[in-house]
């Protein structure tokens, strides 16, 4: 009799990817809950480098357990093609669990993971660790050694193979004399789109593509919405009370480490937040997560007058805050020094500062409703009339009543723009003291 067991550990925070107009090179299928590789129980160091786990080889009885992933295999049955098939996916989420250690830290690069595999044995891991470093096959051919010879290399992203910052990975792979490669997805960008995966099977390495080619996707949608579409991914964030109402708050613990505002800020780039937040309130958002690298704080003031002049924060903490403007605007000395500087545009709207965002390499946005909402009312409507919007991010909280008075404009401009919008693959969030709900339009 054949028993087949397997568990997988399920993260906090799910995402799924909303559905694309591809490049003809890139097939983007539909895209069901997605599987979980969130947390590893392995210490890794700050440089992409992993240690070494192993996997008991192949016998009728076989347990393998990495990074809290857990598969049992009962009887002798199965066919060899399925079980390559069954471990195939097993390592590729094992690299997508790696490259998420990067999160908030890779743009304008995607987050990549690389799991090398000999004899049944994991032999080397690494993970893209920031942009400007080597990829994430770098790392692990580097941590496999000379045992890499005729290993098998599971990688979430294609290889690229092209020069940058960084040398080509498919050269790095040939040279270690790799067996297979087996990747998760085609790289979108146009400058390897299968151009990686020609090189590799040129030099006589086996090929395999599309193994969980889901999860990889989801892995890095930002990155792969600016490839396609060539605009930074927009994510809406807000807040209701039970009966509907927008409010300006927050739940109990969700800034904490862990909780799915702070989680947040360390997966976008940029964060869109109110004026009244960061020049009136002096509120400073950050992510708590250990290590996160904080995302750049915008806000916007139209037509400022001639004696607007912005304070210092009133923290020893300095926060990268650019406030977007349609006229020049008095900073002060002490005020730069704190990492706060204007722009000033010709035409003050969200396609212009989601341009700026992109030429600074930026591929993800958040677009905060928090604060006095009046000066974001113009960028939500934009937002939705122009479809520069892919991802919505609501909180449900425990209370019951009508919204902040300063933010009931923003309530009657919710509810006019009216466009039949259509949210997809909508996910909960469930907690004693809130409800979250994460869809795309």
């Amino acid at each position: 009799m054949n028993i087949h067991i397997q568990r997988l550990s399920f993260p906090n925070h799910i995402l799924t990817l909303p559905n694309y107009s591809p490049a003809p090179h890139v097939i983007l299928p539909s895209f069901p809950p997605p599987y979980s590789t969130h947390h590893s129980t392995k210490l890794v160091s700050k440089s992409g480098f992993c240690n070494s786990l192993k996997r008991v080889s192949k016998s009728p009885t076989c347990l393998k357990n990495l990074g809290g992933l857990v598969k049992v295999r009962c009887g002798g049955m199965a066919q060899n093609n399925e079980n390559d098939d069954d471990d195939d996916g097993f390592y590729m989420r094992r690299c997508v669990e790696l490259a998420r250690k990067a999160i908030g830290r890779t743009s304008p690069n995607p987050m990549v993971g690389c799991v090398i595999v000999k004899d049944g044995k994991i032999v080397g891991e690494g993970f893209h660790p920031k942009a400007g470093q080597p990829h994430g096959e770098v790392f692990a051919l580097r941590d496999a050694g000379d045992l890499a010879e005729n290993a098998t290399a599971y990688v979430s992203l294609e290889p690229c193979n092209h020069y940058g910052r960084t040398p080509p990975c498919t050269e790095a792979l040939i040279k270690a004399k790799v067996k297979k490669v087996v990747v998760g997805m085609v790289d979108p960008n146009p400058i390897v789109a299968s151009k990686g995966l020609d090189k590799l099977r040129d030099a006589g390495i086996n090929v395999t593509v599309g193994v969980e080619e889901e999860l990889c996707k989801r892995l890095n949608e930002a990155y792969i919405h600016q490839m396609l579409i060539g605009k930074p991914f927009l994510t809406l964030r807000y807040s209701l009370s039970v009966n509907g109402n927008v409010l300006d708050r927050l739940g109990e613990g969700v800034t904490e480490a862990g909780g799915y505002y702070s989680q947040l800020l360390q997966e976008h780039d940029a964060v869109i937040l109110s004026s009244t937040l960061l020049i009136d309130k002096l509120s400073i958002p950050a992510s708590q997560e250990p290590g996160a690298k904080q995302p750049l704080l915008i806000t916007t003031a139209r037509n400022p007058s001639p004696l607007t002049r912005i304070p210092a924060l009133s923290t020893e903490e300095t926060a990268n805050v650019i406030i977007f403007t349609d006229k020049e605007m008095d900073i002060g000395d002490k005020t730069a020094q704190q990492g706060i500087e204007t722009v000033v545009l010709d035409q003050l709207n969200l396609n212009a500062i989601l341009e700026y965002c992109k030429r600074q390499g930026f591929c993800s946005v958040l677009l905060d409703l928090r604060g006095n909402f009046g000066d974001l009312e113009e960028l939500l409507k934009e937002s939705i009339e122009q479809n520069l919007l892919q991802k919505i991010v609501m909180e449900i909280l425990p209370i019951w009543g009508g919204s902040d008075s300063d933010n009931e404009n923003l309530q009657v401009a919710i509810k006019s723009l009216d466009r039949g919008l259509k949210v997809k693959n909508l996910q909960p969030i469930i907690s004693d003291k809130k409800i979250v709900l994460e869809g795309y339009l």
